[in-house]
């Protein structure tokens, strides 16, 4: 059994490492949006270059992957970058269904410029640590990110469920909000 880091009984939300990294992930996304901004940038458009950039992503749907986001939003902040010159869609010669994306001249040159930016927020946030904590939390986080990529979530035990069970089905959403627009143009 592995070692357990936290008892049910004892567990308060605010030690919890799940809320450590999302405030912490909060905080740097503040502090970068704002140093952004005079710039007319936003953090989603930095880290879709970003991915492009360092190969985490060549299509649409490996960005819609990594960041869990909306196809039709994705395709309006692609739109957007293409717009500005900063990425082009070119479809595949291999499987005509898929289009690559790739970084502009402009897109790496925006980079360029904006990484500077970047880095000294990550800086500034991780000033308290020395270089031997940083390897070590950078280490840290990655050795917990690759077991939680690779391992299934936990189960929650069979004693204590989470919601009552409920005997009455609902249409999905999708299904009510089309049967009432067939409804009113009837």
């Amino acid at each position: 059994m592995p070692e357990q880091f936290y008892d049910a009984d004892t567990y308060r939300a605010r030690d919890s490492v799940g809320y450590l990294v999302r405030r912490l992930t909060s905080i740097l996304t503040a502090r970068i949006e704002s140093a952004f901004a005079p710039h007319d940038f936003t953090l989603t458009q930095w880290s879709v270059l970003m991915h492009l950039r360092d190969g985490l992503a060549t299509t649409a749907s490996d960005l819609a992957s990594a960041f869990q986001h909306d196809s039709g939003a994705l395709t309006r902040l692609l739109d957007q970058l293409e717009r500005r010159g900063l990425i082009v869609r070119r479809r595949s010669m291999r499987d005509r269904r898929v289009v690559a994306l790739a970084l502009t001249p402009a897109g790496h040159k925006t980079i360029k410029a904006l990484l500077p930016v970047v880095v000294a927020e990550m800086n500034a946030a991780l000033a308290p640590l020395s270089h031997a904590e940083f390897e070590q939390f950078r280490g840290t986080l990655v050795r917990v990110l690759d077991h939680a990529q690779g391992h299934p979530p936990a189960t929650t035990p069979v004693d204590t469920p989470l919601k009552p069970k409920s005997h009455k089905t609902k249409a999905p959403a999708r299904t009510r909000t089309r049967t009432r627009a067939k409804a009113r143009s009837a």
